[in-house]
């Protein structure tokens, strides 16, 4: 069979696979959530005691901890590691890596971290591409390409959106060499689509208006920036810089129990969230989705009190070692900050609905943690089909993005910031990583 067509057969296949495979994954993590809170945690989770609140998310998060002890690869994000193997041109993950990785991140979605779930999931796609080109044989010259395909098609389906699933692709993995292969990352990210579209929910916008646009949007978005901008200083501070410092002091302090400290941290807080305002837990999907598309009937200082909620716990989260990525909890806060804005906006008279500053805060406040503008702009477009939202995204995270990098320096994100930082503070303060026992010198 020629190149050519072992390709685009690897890609259909890719497609099927990680389809089926993504959504048995986001569907476990659903279900075991239910379980656990006995219903929709976002409805239920205040009935049960206070104790089992506190109970599972600290169980949950020393189970997860313990297993990146056994293998530290399960704490990286997913794709910062596909990216870095797609540069290399190697494997990037181990099956049973794969395996431990997937569990950690359902444990961490299901039990109320604010983290996402497409980090793992484009690990789950790039492995299903791995395999399958293990039978069709594409030569090895072309492993970056089968890396982007899975990557791709595993993204496209979690968030049951294909060209948003492929711009996040070629913006985190393929920027190098995509203008000679997007072809079969299309065709993988599309069937990927088609079949998790049987089984899972996009988020969707159901009051477009399409190409109408209306110019009472740039002055309102103009003014939506530094709104946006304030919450991302509070969020950058508070992750790069406050919490830095305490994980400074806390591994000079304790050393190689750091681990277990903002594990018993992590579930402290969110047991304490979840008695109080489940709202401001879990992946963000249902927040997201709820306020592009009601009129909800909350209050702005409740709205603010969940944003920095919302903050607090994404930030803790990722120190504690919670599974998973953060592009769903950023457009969460996002979202809640549109919403916010668009309420305060109505009270002045102005006739912008919040639903509408909503989808475009999402966008926005993601686009620029995550530095991914381009993602931010085809996510408006693919979500909303409206003018209105595309083109004040447009404008609000290219300027958002400018002013936070002259007093940030934002990087692609990725877990294992943390536990770089971890090693380096370790080596500084003289604290060694376990070695293996070297066997013993020959004598002669």
């Amino acid at each position: 069979m020629p190149v050519v067509a072992r390709i685009l057969t690897l890609s259909i296949l890719t497609g099927v696979l990680t389809g089926m495979a993504i959504s048995l994954y986001v569907l476990a993590t659903r279900y075991l959530s239910e379980i656990l809170f006995m219903g929709n945690p976002l409805k239920h989770a205040t009935s049960l005691p206070f104790w089992y609140l506190y109970l599972v998310p600290t169980l949950a998060i020393l189970i997860v901890n313990y297993l990146i002890e056994k293998d530290p690869g399960v704490r990286e994000y997913g794709v910062t590691e596909i990216a870095e193997a797609v540069t290399g041109n190697k494997r990037f993950i181990t099956l049973k890596g794969l395996f431990l990785k997937i569990i950690a991140s359902i444990l961490s979605l299901a039990t109320g971290y604010s983290v996402g779930n497409e980090g793992p999931s484009a690990a789950i796609g790039a492995m299903i591409a791995y395999k399958v080109n293990q039978l069709i044989k594409v030569p090895e010259r072309f492993v970056r390409l089968i890396l982007s395909i899975g990557a791709s098609s595993g993204i496209a389906a979690v968030f049951v959106s294909p060209i948003t699933g492929i711009i996040f692709a070629v913006e985190n993995i393929a920027y190098e060499f995509i203008q000679r292969l997007i072809g079969t990352l299309i065709l993988a990210a599309i069937v990927a689509f088609g079949v998790a579209y049987q089984f899972l929910d996009p988020i969707m916008f159901r009051y477009s208006i399409g190409r109408d646009f209306h110019f009472d949007y740039i002055p309102a978005t103009l003014m939506f920036i530094p709104v946006v901008l304030f919450f991302l200083f509070i969020y950058l501070t508070l992750k790069n810089r406050l919490f830095a410092l305490f994980n400074d002091w806390v591994v000079r302090r304790w050393g190689k129990r750091r681990n277990l400290i903002f594990a018993l941290i992590g579930g402290l807080s969110v047991g304490s969230v979840l008695n109080v305002a489940p709202f401001a837990l879990f992946s963000g999907h249902e927040v997201v989705a709820s306020l592009i598309n009601d009129r909800l009937d909350i209050s702005v200082v409740l709205i603010l009190m969940v944003v920095l909620l919302r903050i607090l716990t994404t930030t803790l989260s990722l120190y504690a070692n919670a599974v998973g990525g953060l592009f769903l909890p950023l457009m969460s806060i996002g979202a809640l900050i549109g919403y916010g804005y668009g309420e305060v906006l109505t009270m002045f008279g102005y006739h912008i609905e919040p639903y509408t500053y909503a989808a475009i805060g999402s966008a926005v406040f993601m686009g620029v943690v995550m530095r991914l503008p381009l993602t931010a702009l085809v996510l408006a477009l693919e979500i909303t089909y409206d003018y209105n939202i595309i083109i004040p995204t447009g404008v609000a995270v290219v300027l958002a993005s400018y002013v936070a990098n002259l007093n940030f320096k934002i990087k692609k994100l990725k877990a294992t910031e943390v536990a770089i930082d971890i090693k380096e503070k370790e080596c500084h303060y003289g604290i060694e990583a376990p070695q293996k026992e070297r066997a013993p010198k020959k004598q002669d």
